[in-house]
């Protein structure tokens, strides 16, 4: 906040400074005033920028820290160095576009079930929202889940698992979304939900939020958000 107020401080002493030569009927700067123009240049006020394609990685930045079959582990750059994780998977249709986002992670301990882990689906905006979205496991009894909300790069819908079925995915052999557009409602599009590597990457992610829980109840601060 000192920063942002320092330099919102400077841009109206920059653009105030003709007015306030002016009124008390200074000269304008001549070439004495060269050098505090070259000070100003290397002050941090005055950023000089960062060539496109640098790596960023300071808090609040995302990379991956790890790769599991078709599944990433992507974490969240924080102050402690514990960083919070969740678990992605970009989903294609059988053409091999990319269509959706899966991403998974583990519920703190203690949260209130029956939930113990989150997921996040984002769908394509063209999806019909009141059919919602359809996860089945293995050939197994499919459920239904509502989309939340809409953005600009797709359709969320929000899904807890329980613990058996967090078991169910970690033993399964793959899964299957099913969503329906919008511009064929009589239509459904399958998405196959891989989970080659599903476990490993899980319990990957729940052994770095629970650090990242542990750190936060440490420090005695709010617990880190995932990705």
């Amino acid at each position: 906040m000192a920063k942002t107020t320092s330099t919102a401080l400077a841009l109206i002493l920059a653009l105030s400074a003709p007015v306030m030569a002016q009124e008390t009927g200074e000269a304008p700067a001549t070439e004495e005033a060269a050098p505090a123009a070259d000070a100003a240049s290397t002050n941090t006020e005055y950023p000089t920028g960062q060539e496109v394609g640098a790596p960023a990685d300071g808090p609040g930045s995302s990379y991956t820290a790890a790769s599991f079959e078709a599944w990433e582990q992507k974490c969240v750059h924080t102050e402690s160095g514990v960083d919070p994780c969740q678990l992605y998977l970009l989903l294609k249709d059988k053409d091999g576009g990319s269509v959706a986002e899966f991403t998974m992670f583990n519920l703190p301990k203690g949260s209130q079930g029956p939930a113990v882990a989150g997921a996040t689906f984002v769908a394509p905006l063209e999806t019909l929202l009141p059919a919602g979205m359809t996860l089945q496991i293995d050939g197994g009894k499919g459920k239904v889940y509502p989309f939340t909300f809409c953005t600009g790069i797709g359709c969320v819908a929000r899904i807890g698992f329980t613990a058996e079925e967090v078991t169910a995915l970690k033993s399964g052999g793959n899964a299957v979304i099913t969503i329906v557009p919008f511009v064929a409602p009589e239509e459904k599009v399958e998405l196959a939900l891989s989970l080659k590597g599903f476990t490993a990457g899980y319990d990957a992610v729940a052994a770095a939020n629970d650090k990242a829980d542990a750190a936060a109840a440490a420090a005695g601060t709010a617990a880190p958000a995932a990705p």
